[in-house]
């Protein structure tokens, strides 16, 4: 590698976040409060179920209560580090286009599994992947029509038909009996 791109990897590397990007330390920031709000929910959880000790033992969510508790203590250092430690990482984790190219697919994937509650498995995974072939990959409209219905119509006679194994349905499938 010649010293000039060296050089400019270095400066791409070390170049402020708000120009590029997300920066190492933003993306610890926000990964510490997720995971603070994963430990907060598994110790009120936990605490209903009963976290304390009974008279036969422990009761059962005193474990998991207090993993909740040592996750919140741990994104809470790692939130102070990445916030006001001396040594903060400034260095770009990903760039802007990269990161709308990952919410290209997490989003339309959450909004997947919130389909599935009202319209069920096959009919939700019917419109994802025909909004996938049309949207990102520009498959004609007969084609994305007859691969997301054969997909899903295979899916339903497997799972439901041959191992008889029920998965969430909405309103069409009730249509037709299931």
């Amino acid at each position: 590698m010649s010293g000039g791109s060296q050089r400019r990897e270095q400066e791409q590397a070390t170049e402020p976040a708000h120009r590029g990007g997300l920066s190492h330390g933003a993306v610890d920031a926000i990964a510490a409060v997720g995971i603070f709000l994963v430990g907060v929910v598994m110790m009120v959880d936990n605490y209903r179920l009963g976290a304390g000790w009974a008279p036969d033992g422990p009761e059962s969510g005193y474990f998991p209560f207090r993993i909740g508790a040592i996750l919140c203590i741990a994104s809470v250092v790692v939130l102070l580090r990445a916030v006001f430690g001396k040594v903060r990482n400034r260095k770009i984790f990903v760039s802007w286009k990269k990161f709308k190219l990952v919410l290209l697919v997490l989003l339309p994937t959450a909004l997947f599994v919130l389909a599935i509650q009202f319209l069920g498995l096959y009919v939700a995974s019917a419109l994802f992947i025909a909004a996938f072939m049309r949207v990102m990959d520009k498959y004609s409209w007969l084609k994305t029509l007859l691969i997301s219905i054969a997909v899903n119509v295979t899916l339903f006679w497997m799972f439901e038909i041959q191992f008889m194994v029920p998965l969430p349905k909405g309103p069409l499938e009730a249509l037709f009996g299931y």
